[in-house]
């Protein structure tokens, strides 16, 4: 699978000479102005994931970005690949060091700064360089990929902009470390992280595999039921040509796999909408073997996206009224 804009080209394109080395100038000195004030210490593990709201985006994102990348995750709470995706960025904010500070938008919250950046759907995952804000991806994404995007981000930063980063105390504890109690172990627990980390690893196949084991002995298991559907959404579009595939959707509106493997790229990409839309259209226009195929990859996104999701409570009231 190759997320649309993953690639970090657009960073240069955005940062001509001049407007680079002005930028790096002010970032230059804001961090001298912030060592004249006693900043640029050493920070804990824990400042380097935060929450943003609209009152304090100018302080926390374009002030921090003259000192290190920025890295945007626009999120909310019903939104089902973001819980999958907002974990490994977390994880690899810490990993990284201090070479980028992730910053937490939940769009629901802080509908302005949505559509500031023109966000269509989310999650969708952005960078703020020394005020200048970079498109990085939308929808899910293997963590290798986004390793890959990370690393162009922090190279470019530091080339174009001298951003170095951060220095982290590796002794600080996160916030809340001591006081957290472990919780105890289910029965299905270490199966159930076994497939997340295969997923996070790129392992599509063994993900699902443990999602399945999972549910050979528990049917019911709501986490894994929405962990193979995300996996194997995954695995559906895995190598796509996301061009391709949607040329055909449009030149032929009644090939019904041409429409489903367009709706699976709708909903990796956040296009909830669109990918139940056009399944339920698809149900509406076509009959027997062709109708079921595109009822059932729609309950199959259902699952992927949630129950309690509101729009799945919608188009599951529109796949009643093409049904009947």
């Amino acid at each position: 699978m190759q997320p649309r804009n993953m690639s970090m080209s657009g960073v240069v394109d955005l940062a001509a000479v001049k407007a680079a080395q002005e930028a790096k100038a002010k970032a230059e000195q804001a961090r001298a102005e912030a060592a004249r004030q006693g900043g640029g210490g050493a920070v804990s593990p824990a400042d380097l994931v935060i929450d943003v709201d609209e009152a304090g985006f100018e302080r926390d994102v374009l002030q921090r970005s003259t000192e290190v990348p920025v890295v945007i995750d626009f999120w909310a709470e019903w939104c089902q690949p973001c819980k999958q995706l907002s974990p490994v960025l977390e994880r690899l904010a810490v990993e990284y060091n201090g070479r980028f500070v992730l910053a937490k938008i939940d769009v629901d919250a802080n509908q302005m700064l949505m559509q500031q950046f023109g966000i269509q759907g989310i999650p969708a995952v952005f960078a703020v360089v020394a005020g200048q804000a970079l498109p990085l991806f939308q929808g899910a994404a293997p963590e290798q990929q986004i390793r890959a995007t990370l690393d162009q981000l922090v190279q470019v930063a530091e080339q174009r902009f001298g951003l170095t980063g951060l220095t982290v105390d590796s002794d600080a504890e996160p916030d809340g470390a001591q006081q957290a109690p472990q919780a105890p172990m289910g029965p299905y627990d270490a199966a159930l992280e076994a497939a997340v980390e295969a997923l996070d690893a790129g392992d599509l196949g063994g993900a699902i595999q443990a999602y399945k084991n999972v549910l050979s002995d528990d049917p019911g298991n709501t986490e894994a039921k929405l962990g193979l559907a995300q996996a194997e959404l995954l695995q559906r579009v895995q190598g796509a040509d996301p061009q391709q595939v949607r040329k055909e959707a449009a030149e032929k509106p009644g090939d019904v796999a041409a429409q489903i493997a367009a709706a699976d790229l709708d909903l990796v990409g956040g296009h909830v909408e669109d990918a139940f839309g056009r399944l339920i259209e698809t149900v509406r226009r076509t009959a027997g073997d062709d109708r079921d195929a595109a009822r059932l990859r729609l309950l199959e996104l259902f699952e992927v996206v949630g129950a309690d999701d509101p729009r799945v409570a919608a188009a599951r009231r529109a796949l009643a009224r093409a049904l009947f």
